[in-house]
């Protein structure tokens, strides 16, 4: 399931292909539909080229609107969809989740989904909205933001909690350099938190997954039947023989 999934764009470290992944009904999503990533402002010309190489045509871009670069130069032909999920003027939801220790880890899902629905909302129909070619979500490590969203986009198409999960826990292993110097300054923080709680990375993911109906949860909050419709068609469950050699 995780070989060959990640793509080495010069310049980032958390980048994947979300097709290969398994359905409950046995099947698989679909290669080059959707990719998950983190910072885009940090790659090379080499690294934009080998992403339009690959075929992206559409950037969602869950950042805040201070987070971005105004000067970064992508190849002709890539539309930037703008979609800042975290909300960050909304101090007394992000104040709760520091105080609470969850700002980081899985356990702020489910309350952002239940806060903050119309922004999944909102992040899910520009995947479903975009143009031909390859959809690229990213945030700044590409972990929290872009974990939250593509869980939802992977629960609205049946891929199996496990693989959610483990698609989650792919990042943490492609960002160890990143978090190495904290670490060692800090110690685990992240786990530490989930600790203090009896719960782990894995854990809280399922828990997050547990009963969560992501079609009915966004459909209520806004989410268009042909927005769904659109992103089931976009990475929609298919036979495994026919994507053994989509890469």
């Amino acid at each position: 399931m995780t070989i060959g999934r990640h793509l080495d764009w010069a310049g980032c470290l958390n980048i994947r292909d979300l097709g290969g992944l398994p359905t409950g009904d046995g099947r698989t999503t679909r290669w080059r539909a959707v990719v998950r990533a983190d910072n885009l402002d940090r790659l090379t010309p080499d690294g934009w080229a080998a992403l339009h190489a690959y075929g992206v045509r559409t950037v969602v871009d869950l950042r805040e609107d201070d987070e971005r670069s105004t000067s970064t130069e992508r190849p002709a032909g890539i539309d930037v969809v703008h979609v800042p999920l975290d909300d960050s003027a909304d101090t007394d939801f992000w104040y709760r989740c520091i105080d609470d220790e969850i700002d980081g880890t899985p356990l702020y899902y489910r309350p952002f989904l239940d806060r903050k629905p119309e922004r999944c909302v909102a992040a899910v129909a520009a995947v479903a909205r975009a143009g031909p070619g390859v959809v690229v979500v990213h945030c700044g490590i590409g972990r929290d933001r872009t974990g939250l969203a593509s869980l939802l986009l992977l629960a609205l198409v049946g891929v199996t909690p496990d693989a959610i999960v483990a698609d989650y826990a792919l990042s943490g292993e492609r960002l160890e350099p990143y978090f190495a110097e904290a670490r060692a300054a800090h110690g685990d923080v992240i786990g530490d938190r989930l600790a203090r709680r009896g719960t782990t990375v894995p854990e809280s993911l399922h828990a997050v997954l547990a009963g969560l109906d992501a079609e009915a949860r966004l459909r209520a909050a806004g989410l268009a039947a042909e927005d769904l419709q659109a992103l089931r068609a976009r990475l929609a469950p298919v036979e495994a023989a026919a994507v053994s050699g989509g890469r």
